[in-house]
């Protein structure tokens, strides 16, 4: 499988209510951190996420995180 596309080099915070999304994982997708179907063809697949509760999220961005779809900081060593 190849490597993800790093869309940015720092997570994406933001509120989130409670509900189903589905997180990009190659990078592609320019509705980032989500999934628009940009992974068509690569051998990627988003990962579907639960929210319970309205919170904040640092959703990973670098998509080489330890914690996916959450960011660990390891955008920091890329």
């Amino acid at each position: 499988m190849d490597e993800p596309t790093i869309a940015q080099k720092c997570p994406i915070v933001q509120k989130v209510e409670p509900g189903i999304y589905w997180w990009c994982a190659c990078g592609r997708s320019k509705s980032q951190p989500f999934c628009d179907g940009s992974h068509e063809g690569t051998g990627f697949v988003p990962q579907e996420v639960k929210i319970t509760e309205a919170k904040m999220v640092a959703w990973c961005a670098c998509k080489h995180s330890k914690k996916m779809p959450f960011c660990d900081g390891s955008h920091s060593t890329l």
